[in-house]
């Protein structure tokens, strides 16, 4: 993934998921949150669009300008789908 960071420049930033015992996920590579509730959070990764499925998920931590996201709760599914171009998540319809 390549974006511009919170100085300006342009950056790198690899994608990795980490889960703990089913009950956190980190993610890095995080480019935008396209929506959430306490059973499904859906994710723009640099790698695709990342859907978390389970139930009382909350986000823990959300850092855009790092790319990293943590979920805790009962995680049950893991998948992956392609972006779609032009689809904006949540945060960037907010803010522009």
């Amino acid at each position: 993934m390549t974006y511009e960071d919170a100085k300006g420049g342009r950056s790198s930033q690899a994608h990795s998921l980490s889960l703990n015992d089913r009950r956190r996920l980190t993610v890095s590579g995080v480019e935008d949150v396209d929506r959430f509730d306490e059973d499904a959070v859906s994710l723009v990764t640099c790698a695709g669009t990342l859907n978390v499925r389970g139930s009382g998920l909350k986000i823990e931590k959300l850092s855009l300008d790092g790319g990293e996201l943590v979920v805790e709760g009962r995680i049950d599914s893991l998948d992956y789908s392609e972006n779609t171009p032009g689809r904006r998540g949540w945060i960037g319809r907010l803010l522009g």
